[in-house]
């Protein structure tokens, strides 16, 4: 099974190494200046270059962990992680996307942890997740202001609701801490929802803007976009 897999991998790299035009990286080879570093989470459904159909090398910087963090805690404080930091300070890139999906695993084990008190035993795992936790919380006690979160034990369409609705919540956090950032200062910082679950009622693979900036009202939203892409506004919120 390994041998085979390994040869899948090869396999593949081929089919990549095909599909590049001779000059692919000529403007590439001394150094890159992707114009967005976009922030996904690292679930194997969720391709970034996918998503937005890269198909040259130097237009994406990707970043990807689970829960879609910007973050990371450095002596105690809190700071824009490296990932991040670097193209915006570095590379010319003046856009920051970050992008969560629905059915994230990364929310749903944060609200597990928040609802019984237990985390993954992967030390790892657990501390990705511990970084989720307070955003998880918060989440649930605006929904639950709002009377939107009606069954947060429950099982099926409600459940999984919730969940959605946190992971767009996480995703509002984390462009509201970039935008914090002094790297990110000049830079416009997007948010996005992946849907393949039919939550925003759309098809498969489609991301919904649902933060630009820190704009979070959908009208203003489709205005930015115009009505080309007044489809892809959406709020679970």
């Amino acid at each position: 099974m390994g041998r085979d897999l390994l040869t899948e991998l090869l396999d593949r790299n081929d089919e990549h190494v095909a599909s590049l035009d001779a000059d692919a990286f000529a403007d590439q080879r001394d150094g890159q200046r992707p114009p967005v570093v976009s922030v996904c989470c690292s679930d194997s459904r969720v391709s970034q270059e996918g998503m937005w159909a890269v198909d040259r090398p130097g237009f994406l910087f990707t970043v990807g962990n689970i829960g879609n963090r910007v973050s990371d805690s450095v002596d105690g404080e809190r700071v824009l992680s490296g990932s991040v930091a670097y193209p915006l300070a570095y590379t010319g890139t003046d856009a920051l996307a970050v992008v969560g999906h629905t059915g994230c695993g990364a929310v749903g084990a944060a609200l597990s942890a928040v609802r019984t008190g237990e985390f993954p035993p992967e030390p790892g795992v657990r501390a990705d997740v511990e970084e989720l936790v307070p955003i998880v919380e918060a989440g649930l006690d605006a929904l639950d202001s709002d009377g939107e979160a009606d069954d947060e034990r429950g099982d099926g369409e409600d459940a999984a609701s919730v969940r959605n609705r946190l992971v767009e919540y996480n995703v509002h956090e984390q462009v509201a801490i970039a935008r914090e950032a002094d790297e990110a200062a000049a830079a416009h910082v997007y948010g996005f929802v992946y849907d393949f679950h039919g939550a925003y009622e759309g098809p498969d693979g489609a991301a919904y803007l649902v933060n630009a900036d820190g704009e979070r009202d959908p009208e203003a939203l489709r205005e930015r976009v115009g009505p080309e892409h007044a489809d892809r506004v959406a709020t679970l919120l």
